[in-house]
């Protein structure tokens, strides 16, 4: 009985640690910004929409481009280092993890929608 109770505890202490390391890391790498913050900054910056090619058709902040976080890695070469980096997605989820891995890169000016595209009440754009 004890030994399950003992593994479920780690698990959980893990998972707890886990998370706290992955907000605090990605605390350090972007800034969050708010819609009014967002909008007074983005147009002077590269906007990049982190979400899938079929979500980025049905609508998206006007002037973004689409790089999924699935294929940051792979195409990280079209986002200059010397520009501020306007990263959104649906939630602010995967627009934090893009800018964890923009950040390892050497990435320094990187900022995010708070909210994600789900709270955006500004100009859209969609097919």
């Amino acid at each position: 009985m004890y030994p399950l109770l003992y593994t479920i505890a780690a698990i959980l202490g893990a998972i707890i640690l886990y998370t706290l390391y992955m907000y605090f890391s990605q605390k350090k790498a972007v800034k969050s910004l708010s819609q009014e913050e967002f909008i007074k900054g983005y147009r002077k910056a590269q906007l990049i929409d982190v979400r899938e090619p079929n979500e980025f058709e049905a609508g998206h902040i006007l002037g973004a481009r689409n790089i999924p976080l699935t294929q940051m890695k792979t195409r990280m070469k079209e986002i200059r280092p010397d520009k501020p980096v306007y990263l959104y997605c649906q939630s602010g989820l995967r627009s934090g993890r893009a800018a964890q891995t923009l950040y390892k890169k050497g990435y320094r000016d990187l900022y995010h929608l708070q909210g994600g595209f789900k709270g955006w009440t500004g100009k859209v754009k969609s097919k």
